[in-house]
């Protein structure tokens, strides 16, 4: 299958269109696919999708620009190449199971919604990001870039950069450089409650956990003053929420929740 030419096609803003150029990226990317079966998103031209094709056992790619989608039926397609024309997080629920991997080139608009599918699914996946997205995800206690994504994503998976890429490498431009990370899932099942609860304390990161708590009284639907005496209750309420580790956060929540459940 040969790439589609691009000198032509106008990228459209709304989708995040930005298409890997780099064959060499592609080729790193798709290395680790090889015998699997992988999931493509937004196939484009097919330069990632002709590499996947020539490693893994099956690939299904899911475009959802109709042009796009169009083009590639045009070419020579791999045997064991699906291509659907479809949002991919419109798909059937069931319609990616006994897939091993996702390999991606992820708009960078889709970049929470595709890591939070990656580990709901806790599949593994090799995903190309924005630069600075990457560095909150990985991002350590006591950083400017800490964040409630880094504590998630350090709880629930973990993360390798397999290698930088240049703005130059897609079309058209961005302004951001890029990079590719190997993501797969820690033995740790992070549940709903707790999520919410580090959401809330992360909110307020820069202050100390205790004053965390209490100016989540509105979100929490308790009390301030009720909130206060649990707060005082907790081992670390005089530490700054940016200065927490993710397991001390963890800690923190599921304290907190305990606190909250005798309130009731």
């Amino acid at each position: 299958m040969r790439a589609l030419e691009f000198k032509d096609f106008r990228a459209r803003r709304k989708l995040g269109q930005n298409f890997l150029l780099d064959k060499g990226v592609a080729r790193l990317e798709a290395g680790y696919a090889r015998g699997k079966k992988a999931i493509e998103i937004g196939p484009g031209f097919g330069i990632l999708t002709e590499e996947l094709c020539a490693s893994a056992k099956r690939v299904l790619a899911v475009e959802k620009d109709h042009r796009l989608y169009s083009a590639l039926l045009d070419k020579h397609l791999d045997g064991n190449l699906n291509l659907v024309n479809s949002d991919f997080f419109k798909l059937d629920a069931n319609a990616t199971d006994g897939y091993d991997i996702l390999v991606a080139n992820v708009p960078y608009n889709l970049s929470s919604k595709t890591l939070m599918w990656v580990a709901d699914r806790g599949i593994e996946a090799v995903l190309c990001l924005q630069k600075e997205f990457v560095e909150h995800m990985t991002a350590q206690a006591g950083s400017r870039k800490y964040s409630r994504l880094s504590v998630v994503t350090a709880l629930t998976m973990n993360i390798e950069k397999i290698a930088e890429v240049g703005a130059d490498s897609f079309y058209p431009k961005p302004r951001v450089d890029s990079i590719v990370v190997h993501i797969t899932k820690r033995d740790f099942d992070l549940s709903s409650d707790d999520a919410g609860l580090i959401s809330l304390i992360m909110e307020h990161k820069k202050k100390k956990l205790r004053n965390a708590v209490i100016d989540s009284s509105r979100k929490l639907g308790a009390d301030r003053e009720k909130l206060r005496k649990v707060s005082e209750r907790l081992r670390m309420k005089d530490t700054r929420v940016f200065e927490m580790t993710p397991v001390e956060i963890l800690g923190s929540a599921r304290e907190l929740a305990a606190g909250l459940r005798s309130l009731e």
